[in-house]
C-alpha cells in the first residue's frame, strides 16, 4: 500500500464531484485540476491548484492541450519501488500524482443525438482524458485511477478508514474498471466514425461493447449461470434490454430470447398484431382489426403449445387484451405501453412478466446480425424482404386467389422468424399451424398440418425453402391446402409442380429464400 498525497483532479461529469474534493483535502490531499473541474471546485471553495502552474505552460487550443506534459505523466507513470524512476523526476522538478480522478467528455451521448454533426462528435473525442486514465491504470501499483462518481463514497471510506492509503486489491481493481471505461470509449469512437467515416459494410475489424444489466437468476437450466448484457452501440431503444419490466419476477434467460423473438415478429407489421412463442418458435401470429382480437387468434392458433408462453404486441394493451392474457397461463408480456386499467388487471396474477418498450413497436431497417460460434463471430444483414406482389411467379394450371396471396404475404414475413425447416399454414392473416426446426422439410409439413387440424382446410402453406422432392406437397394435399408458396429453384420444381397440379393446388414460387439457423 502507499499513501495518497496528491491527486489530479479532472472530470466532465461532475456529479458529487465537490463532496468528494472536500473529502480528499479532509484526508490532506493536495488536488490538482484543470478548467471547468478548477472553477467547480474553487467557487465551491476548495483550495486546488492549476495544471497549468505545475506544467508551467499555459492552457492552448481551446482546452484540446492542458495536461499533455511530462510534469503530469511523469508524476503518473514514476513507478515508486524503482530508484532511477524516482531520481529522474527528481531532477526535472516533478512531483509524484498518486491519484488521476478522470471521466471523459461525452461522446456517446453526443452522438447518440439523432442529428449530430460530426464536427461536433470529433470535438467530444477526449484525448488527455484517456492519456492520463491509462498511464495511472498501468502504474497501478502505485497510483489509484477513478473513472466513475460511482467509485467516489467507497474509495473516501477506504482512504479515512487506512489513514489515506488504498490497498493493492482496491487500485487492481480500480485498474481494470480503468481499462476497461477506455476500452468502451474507443470502441464507440470507432463504430462511429466506421458509420460517418468508413462506410463498409463489413468492416475488417468489429468492435463491440456491451455494459452488464445484471445477473440472471441461471441460464437456459438451473445448473447454468447467466448474466443480461447491453449492447453500447446498437442506437436502438426498442429491444428487450432497453424495455421498463413493470412487473414480476426477474425475467429468466430463456424469457430475454423468446421476449426478442416475439419482439422481432410483431415489429414487422403495421396492423394490430400478437406474436405467442413458446421456445424461440411462434406457435401463433395473427394480425386484425384489434390488438384483443389478434391475441385470440394467435393463442388459439395452437392453444395447447401456447400454456406457459411469451406473448409479444405491436399495440397498447387495453383491458380487453388484459382480460385475454390473464384468463391463460402467459410467462410474460412485451408492449410498447398498458392502458392503466389493464396493467393492474394483469398485475393481480403474480407470476407474469410485464415489459414496456415506451416506444412504437415498429420496422427498424439497417439492422445488422450476428452470432457468437466458438473462436468467431457471424454477421449478416437482415433477413426482411418486402415481398413484391407482382413478380411472384404462379407455375401451376391453377392461380391463387387475392385472398391467398394477402395469406401468402402475411406467411412469408412470418416464416423469416421461425426456425428451419419451415412450413406455415395461414388463413387470412393469421397461422393455423406451424412446423419448425425439423429436418425434412416433409416432416415439417406433416406436423404443420397435424397442429392445424380442421383448420388446414383451405390454408395456404409458406414454405422457407424450395422442395426437394413432391413428397413435402403430397403432405400437403392430404391436409387440403388449396395453395402453395415456396422459393422454387430445386432440381425437382416439375416434380413439385406436377404433384401440385394433380392434387388441384396452386403454386406460386417468391424467388426468396428464408432460412433461420
Amino acid at each position: 500500500m502507499s499513501k495518497v498525497k496528491r491527486a489530479l483532479v479532472s472530470v466532465s461529469d461532475k456529479t458529487g464531484l465537490v463532496e468528494f474534493a472536500k473529502g480528499l483535502r479532509e484526508c490532506e490531499i493536495e488536488i490538482l485540476s484543470t478548467g471547468g473541474t478548477m472553477s467547480a471546485l474553487e467557487k465551491a471553495g476548495v483550495p486546488v491548484v492549476g495544471v497549468s502552474e505545475v506544467t508551467n505552460f499555459p492552457e492552448m487550443l481551446d482546452g484540446r492541450v492542458k495536461t499533455l506534459h511530462p510534469a503530469i505523466h511523469g508524476g503518473i507513470l514514476a513507478m515508486r519501488e524503482k530508484q532511477e524512476h524516482m531520481d529522474a523526476i527528481r531532477k526535472h522538478g516533478i512531483e509524484p500524482i498518486d491519484m488521476v480522478v478522470v471521466n471523459l467528455y461525452p461522446f456517446e451521448s453526443t452522438v447518440a443525438k439523432p442529428d449530430v454533426k460530426l464536427e461536433d462528435a470529433i470535438e467530444n473525442i477526449d484525448i488527455g482524458g484517456p492519456s492520463m486514465i491509462r498511464s495511472a491504470a498501468k502504474n497501478h501499483s502505485s497510483v489509484a485511477v477513478l473513472t466513475n462518481p460511482a467509485q467516489y463514497k467507497p474509495v473516501l471510506e477506504e482512504l479515512k478508514d487506512r489513514d489515506c492509503e488504498l490497498s493493492d486489491e482496491t487500485r487492481r481493481k480500480l485498474a481494470l474498471e480503468a481499462f476497461r471505461a477506455t476500452a468502451r470509449y474507443d470502441s464507440a469512437i470507432a463504430q462511429f466514425l466506421g458509420g460517418r467515416l468508413g462506410g463498409e459494410l463489413f468492416p475488417k475489424n468489429i468492435t463491440l461493447s456491451f455494459e452488464k444489466l445484471g445477473d440472471l437468476r441461471y441460464g437456459e437450466n438451473p445448473h447454468q449461470k447467466a448474466a443480461f448484457y447491453k449492447d453500447l452501440f446498437e442506437q436502438t431503444p426498442l429491444s428487450v434490454a432497453a424495455a421498463d419490466k413493470l412487473h414480476g419476477k426477474e425475467v429468466s434467460y430463456c424469457n430475454v430470447i423468446d421476449l426478442d423473438a416475439a419482439l422481432a415478429i410483431v415489429s414487422d407489421f403495421e396492423k394490430p398484431t400478437a406474436a405467442v412463442i413458446k421456445h424461440t418458435n411462434p406457435s401463433g401470429v395473427a394480425c386484425a382489426a384489434t390488438i384483443a382480437e389478434a391475441f385470440r387468434m394467435a393463442y388459439n392458433a395452437d392453444s395447447l403449445s401456447a400454456f406457459g408462453c411469451v406473448v409479444g404486441l405491436n399495440r397498447p394493451v387495453d383491458m380487453e387484451t388484459a382480460q385475454e392474457i390473464g384468463s391463460h397461463f402467459v410467462e410474460a408480456v412485451i408492449a410498447p405501453s398498458y392502458e392503466p386499467d389493464a396493467e393492474a388487471h394483469l398485475e393481480a396474477k403474480k407470476n407474469i412478466r410485464l415489459l414496456r418498450t415506451n416506444v412504437p413497436i415498429k420496422r427498424e431497417n439497417g439492422r445488422m446480425f450476428m452470432t457468437k460460434v466458438k473462436g468467431g463471430l457471424l454477421v449478416q444483414t437482415d433477413a426482411y424482404v418486402e415481398l413484391d406482389r407482382s413478380k411472384l411467379k404462379v407455375v401451376t394450371k391453377k392461380a391463387p386467389t387475392e385472398a391467398e396471396v394477402d395469406a401468402m404475404v402475411f406467411g412469408v414475413k412470418v416464416t423469416r422468424h421461425v426456425k428451419s425447416n419451415t412450413i406455415l399454414l395461414v388463413k387470412d392473416q393469421r397461422t393455423v399451424g406451424i412446423g419448425a426446426g425439423q429436418m425434412s422439410r416433409v416432416d415439417s409439413a406433416k406436423i404443420a398440418g397435424m397442429k392445424a387440424g380442421a383448420e388446414a382446410k383451405g390454408s395456404v402453406l409458406v414454405s422457407d425453402a424450395f422442395f426437394p422432392f413432391r413428397d413435402g406437397v403430397d403432405a400437403a394435399a392430404a391436409v387440403g391446402v388449396s395453395a402453395i408458396i415456396q422459393p422454387g429453384g430445386s432440381v425437382n420444381d416439375k416434380e413439385a409442380i406436377d404433384a401440385a397440379d394433380e392434387k388441384g393446388i396452386s403454386m406460386v414460387f417468391s424467388g426468396l429464400r428464408l432460412f433461420k439457423h
